[in-house]
């Protein structure tokens, strides 16, 4: 309409300069119009063939994905049954030997045979708290009988130095500990890294550690962290192992092997 207006104030104006006669106008104005419909109808018919396409495009590619998307899920399972009906029966799984590679690179060989045990010969163990930096030498066990005043020794030197909380340590956890050190053929002092734990205390450990178990044994008296100085930690874990007296844990980065009195486990 702008348009058409601009251009009929052009012919008024056109007409007056040049004298053209009144007759002459109406058909200069209908030629105006015919002009300006032309225009226009262009115009209309890009706008309505090019205004929709971008829109119509994304939504067809998204609907097309979404279709294949849908398709392979549902074709997966049936696929997967097909597959398992021919496939051979699995072998044992290798995942230990996978898991122990992770921890030093050492791979995990099989428990060598249960050694025989010493159950008459007095058990004496020397430690060292890392964490106190106190030492302790004490004959546990003779003749034939746990000592009350060398465990009570035990229990305190064990103890959460973080709370000086105390507990019952186990008897048979210093039998795997003193059974271990004799067949490994250690004879100096034992480093204790950890011992009793309270609540408290593995809460907390648990909370900036990830290798700290919320159930730990330790909190049951029952679990210890050990190192012998020059004994290769892998040596020790393997003797510990063949007693199969309990838990056994190898930490060969931090340099020392777990030990308790819980069901037999492997880690």
């Amino acid at each position: 309409m702008i348009f058409c207006l601009k251009h009929n104030r052009f012919l008024i104006l056109w007409q007056k300069c040049n004298n053209i006669e009144a007759g002459m106008y109406p058909l200069m104005l209908s030629l105006a119009g015919c002009l300006c419909f032309v225009f226009a109808g262009t115009g209309f018919a890009q706008t309505k063939h090019s205004a929709p396409k971008a829109p119509t495009v994304l939504r067809g590619n998204t609907a097309a994905v979404a279709t294949k998307k849908v398709a392979a899920k549902s074709v997966a399972p049936k696929a997967s049954v097909a597959h398992s009906a021919n496939r051979p029966v699995a072998k044992p799984s290798t995942q230990p030997q996978v898991r122990a590679t992770r921890y030093g690179g050492f791979m995990m060989a099989p428990p060598p045979p249960p050694p025989s045990l010493d159950t008459t010969s007095p058990r004496t163990l020397s430690l060292v708290n890392v964490n106190t930096d106190e030492a302790l030498t004490v004959t546990y066990w003779s003749d034939g009988a746990y000592r009350r005043d060398a465990l009570d020794k035990l229990n305190h030197f064990l103890r959460d130095s973080r709370e000086s909380a105390e507990t019952e340590m186990d008897p048979l956890l210093f039998d795997v500990l003193w059974h271990t050190q004799m067949h490994v053929g250690f004879s100096g002092t034992v480093e204790v890294l950890s011992a009793y734990r309270s609540p408290t205390t593995n809460a907390w450990l648990a909370s900036v550690s990830r290798g700290v178990a919320s159930d730990s044994q330790h909190m049951n008296g029952n679990a210890m962290d050990i190192s012998m100085p020059g004994v290769p930690v892998l040596k020790v874990r393997q003797v510990a192992r063949s007693l199969g007296m309990g838990g056994v844990g190898f930490y060969p980065r931090s340099g020392f092997v777990h030990i308790d009195t819980g069901p037999v486990r492997y880690w």
